[in-house]
């Protein structure tokens, strides 16, 4: 499988490394183990002759020539972790530039791979419109003002479609190469996984903070402090929308436009994110926690933590030790 990782200035460090060193371990255990020759043919490309990372290094990176044809194109994060720093960097010719070789490439036959905030590169180049994706969860609000016709779900950790692949924050990039590994070996993709003591995870949603979200409007961040002070009391579409103000039919398509869900949804991942906290930081049981978050009883909270985390109370609390 022929590799090409984009690389651009001010890239993620731990993004592009990450995948480079489980890409080198799977075609060393290739090689050594499974009595075969290398899986990957891995080179780093980019549109300018020299690429700093994000925390300063110089990386040399191959120049991109009509030779190249990579099977898949890696396009990795940029260091930009908040929209005032990510909306101009997604302005710079660079990046432009790169837009436009990533749908030469896929013209050419080649599937494009990205993650994190590579996925807004991806966007932008328009290759995941009316198809679904996900993205690092914290610009999840900034993605859906940018990219409405994108299917957003931020809460999967990898998204397939028919032009590639799209996974979630930061540490998605070993998820996004273990899933690539699999694709040529499953065998090979479990000796990588248990050399780095990694899995493929299905999902983001546990490691998602309600609270930041909220951070991207005005309306859903007083809606989210009045849903904090009302979780015993239990969810009221009417109350909420008097509270603010507004109109439920306005609260609703807020909700939807800044964070892809329904009041309902988001009043029920802060219950989840309070039924966490109290998991790990207090002695009590469940039907006393499930009473803390606007429940009667713990059986219908477990039934919403198994649904939201895939886990059940018991491995929450195994985790969280």
């Amino acid at each position: 499988m022929r590799i090409a990782i984009l690389a651009l200035e001010g890239l993620f460090d731990t993004g592009l490394t990450v995948a480079l060193d489980a890409f080198a371990i799977a075609n060393r255990f290739s090689t050594l183990q499974m009595g075969g020759t290398p899986r990957f043919e891995v080179s780093i490309v980019g549109v300018r002759k020299k690429v700093r990372t994000g925390q300063g290094f110089s990386i040399p990176v191959q120049a991109i020539t009509p030779e190249l044809k990579p099977d898949w194109v890696i396009v990795p994060a940029l260091g930009t972790g908040t929209p005032e720093l990510l909306v101009p960097a997604l302005a710079r010719p660079d990046i432009r530039q790169a837009k436009a070789q990533l749908l030469a490439w896929h013209a050419e036959g080649a599937q494009i791979a990205a993650s994190c905030i590579g996925t807004f590169v991806v966007a932008e180049a328009g290759l995941l419109d009316h198809r679904a994706a996900t993205t690092t969860w914290w610009l999840a609000p900034l993605f859906r003002q940018r990219y409405p016709n994108v299917l957003l779900d931020e809460s999967r950790m990898l998204v397939p479609t028919d032009i590639g692949v799209t996974a979630g924050a930061a540490m998605g990039h070993l998820d996004l190469t273990l899933w690539l590994i699999r694709k040529a070996s499953p065998e090979l993709a479990a000796l990588v996984s248990r050399y780095l003591l990694a899995d493929i995870r299905t999902t983001q949603a546990p490691y998602i903070i309600p609270n930041h979200l909220a951070q991207a409007d005005p309306l859903i961040l007083r809606f989210e402090r009045w849903a904090r002070d009302h979780l015993k009391q239990g969810f009221s579409l009417q109350q909420a929308a008097a509270a603010l103000a507004t109109s439920a039919r306005s609260l609703q398509r807020r909700c939807q436009a800044v964070l892809g869900k329904s009041p309902l949804d988001y009043f029920q991942d802060l219950r989840v994110e309070r039924a966490q906290s109290l998991l790990h930081g207090s002695g009590m049981d469940i039907d006393a926690i499930a009473a803390e978050v606007g429940y009667i009883d713990g059986a219908t909270l477990r039934t919403l933590l198994r649904q939201r985390l895939g886990r059940g109370v018991r491995e929450l609390r195994a985790d969280l030790r």
